[in-house]
């Protein structure tokens, strides 16, 4: 592919991140030419006042285009799969938000704040990272840069958008179903597509439990916080939550550093990088919370504080929208980086 003025645009996928990378593809003025939608069967959607036909999946879809970004589902595997071989064969670029071909070693895993030259290395496939890893490297590459991070401890409230369409219609028909007791009656039976009741609960089950007893999910943080970083050294630990928020996950993360960073340094440090806004005054009740995450593309970071107890430990709080910044928006980002290098 080579530079030009307007490039033709796939996107493989119509639920939550699909739809997201529609606006944000409009939204952040991508250079679309031929903009085309696929999904599993053809239909017609609506996005923020905008018709888009969409057709059925098919290798042939594919001809005559550049970038095809796949919105991907997490836990199951994606389209792209099945059909990543046959775009690229094409010509196109695929930016896949899938966890199918991120620890490939071949495989681009690419933050652009953090990583962005990566895209370069590319061999027709780069992947989106997970949406928990995404803000906690966005948050903590600076830090990383500038006095070495030795160790990683995070527990993530992750919405209930993160496991897609379904799963917040069960969010939603469990707290209506409460409601409709006079909250007599907690416990409701409803149909799930999350492993627990989330309404009014809280469980430490994303994805499945795999080696360890760590969720795969958590391994997700620890495996593509290395390959991002470069930093391969970095011990990571991490518990991954589900909470009753519709949309934006939050982080409580612990780093130690190789050098001591104050809390005043750190919220300077962080205040000048790209993609990040510090909210931190928590007297005035000054912090990031996910319902003024939702609908933006920066990570928000307050709490900064030193560790009591711990010569180099410090504490943050770490909030993004987990469809925007922690999907759609980075993949953008990503097909930005990619027609930026182009000659």
């Amino acid at each position: 592919m080579k530079r030009k003025s307007k490039y033709n645009v796939v996107v493989v996928g119509v639920g939550a991140v699909g739809v997201e990378m529609l606006r944000v593809l409009r939204q952040r003025n991508f250079p679309v030419g031929d903009l085309r939608v696929l999904a599993r069967s053809s239909r017609e959607i609506e996005v923020d006042g905008e018709k888009y036909s969409v057709k059925a999946i098919s290798p042939e879809a594919f001809d005559g285009m550049d970038i095809a970004l796949f919105a991907g589902t997490e836990g199951e595997k994606g389209a792209a799969v099945t059909y990543a071989a046959e775009a690229v064969k094409r010509g196109c670029v695929v930016i896949d938000n899938g966890a199918d071909f991120r620890m490939d070693p071949k495989v681009p895993l690419v933050v652009p704040e953090v990583n962005a030259a990566d895209v370069k290395k590319h061999k027709g496939i780069i992947a989106n990272p997970n949406c928990s890893t995404i803000q906690m490297v966005v948050a903590l590459n600076p830090i990383h840069r500038k006095v070495g991070i030795t160790r990683i401890i995070v527990t993530t409230l992750q919405a209930s958008s993160g496991a897609g369409k379904n799963a917040v219609e069960q969010l939603k028909a469990e707290a209506a179903a409460i409601h409709a007791s006079r909250y007599e009656n907690i416990h409701v039976d409803v149909e799930r597509s999350m492993p627990q009741q989330l309404a009014y609960n809280v469980f430490p089950h994303i994805g499945s439990f795999a080696e360890c007893d760590y969720t795969n999910e958590e391994w997700k943080l620890v495996n593509e916080t290395h390959k991002i970083m470069h930093a391969g050294k970095i011990k990571i630990s991490a518990t991954t939550v589900r909470v009753p928020v519709r949309t934006g996950h939050s982080e409580s993360i612990y780093i130690e550093t190789g050098k001591p960073i104050s809390p005043d340094k750190a919220r300077a440090l962080l205040s000048r990088s790209p993609g990040i806004i510090v909210k931190d005054d928590p007297k005035k009740g000054l912090y990031p919370m996910p319902k003024d995450a939702e609908g933006r593309d920066e990570t928000f970071v307050g709490r900064i504080r030193c560790d009591y107890f711990v010569k180099n430990g410090l504490w943050l709080w770490v909030v993004a929208d987990n469809l925007r910044k922690g999907a759609a928006t980075n993949a953008v980002q990503i097909a930005e980086c990619v027609i930026s290098y182009l000659k």
